[in-house]
């Protein structure tokens, strides 16, 4: 029966409201592994995602095989059509990029309308299973050398922590704000910090949080999704090239085009002189 099923929306998986159980999610998260566990453990009938610009190694939409092994239907938003950390965005104007084999057998297919999508997904069965272990969601040191910045990979921006102010901070999120607002996602003062651009998507979405840490004389940069994969912050650091840069980072040197690893380097070499 799905008389009695409401469709949801929140800003992340992770922040989905604690009564979605038994309904329908639509989350303004990007469509990867660590975000479809998150949907996944709350009991839910289907869950929609943003696709992220899919980007490499489809690691925007990877999420969705994920959850058709627990049998939970999923579908992603393409981040053209909507705000991705957007879920009301999202269910407003999006329009659906891909599905799981799980969304398909309810009906859903590429090119139906967010909205439509979750209507087909009132009528899905709850999934409350236990949720396949994921490599994402980690947190790596890649440097921490006397006199200079630590050098941190975290694969979510809300892992940052009061002792990492200071730091340069790769990050594996998106640069979107959430429900395109102020918010408090990065309360920490690093020195620098770098996102995937999650395909910059509809009203540049995807890079909406970078103007902002200008304010706070923050360096900040989003690495292009198409060159590293979304999620994964080393994946970021090794092989990300910067699409766009707030303007404290181009008057550090920073240029699209240019690879997030080496500005990193030109930081710390710079930093390194002048302690």
């Amino acid at each position: 029966m799905s008389g009695g099923t409401r469709i949801l929306t929140a800003s992340s998986s992770a922040t989905a409201p604690g009564g979605c159980r038994g309904h329908v999610l639509i989350s303004g998260s990007y469509g990867g592994e660590y975000n479809a566990y998150h949907a996944g453990k709350r009991g839910l009938r289907g869950v929609v995602l943003n696709d992220a610009g899919v980007g490499r190694n489809r690691a925007g939409i990877r999420g969705l095989d994920y959850l058709d092994a627990v049998g939970l239907a999923a579908a992603a938003a393409d981040a053209r059509t909507c705000h991705i950390g957007d879920g009301e965005h999202m269910l407003e104007h999006g329009v659906i990029s891909h599905v799981n084999r799980a969304a398909a057998r309810l009906g859903c297919a590429p090119g139906d309308s967010v909205s439509e999508c979750a209507e087909r997904m009132r009528s899905g069965a709850v999934v409350d299973a236990p949720m396949p272990a994921i490599a994402g969601g980690q947190r790596h040191a890649l440097s921490a050398r006397p006199g200079e910045p630590a050098l941190i990979c975290i694969d979510a921006a809300p892992m940052l922590e009061a002792t990492d102010a200071g730091s340069i901070a790769v990050t594996g999120s998106h640069a979107a704000l959430f429900r395109g607002k102020p918010d408090g996602v990065i309360r920490v003062d690093v020195r620098a910090i770098f996102f995937s651009d999650a395909g910059i998507g509809l009203d540049d979405a995807g890079v909406a949080r970078l103007p902002t840490l200008d304010e706070r004389g923050i360096a900040a940069a989003a690495a292009a999704a198409d060159s590293a994969e979304i999620g994964n912050a080393r994946s970021i650091h090794a092989d990300g090239i910067m699409s766009r840069v707030n303007a404290t980072a181009a008057e550090l040197g920073a240029r699209p085009g240019d690879s997030i690893r080496g500005f990193i380097e030109t930081l710390l070499t710079r930093w390194r002189a002048t302690g």
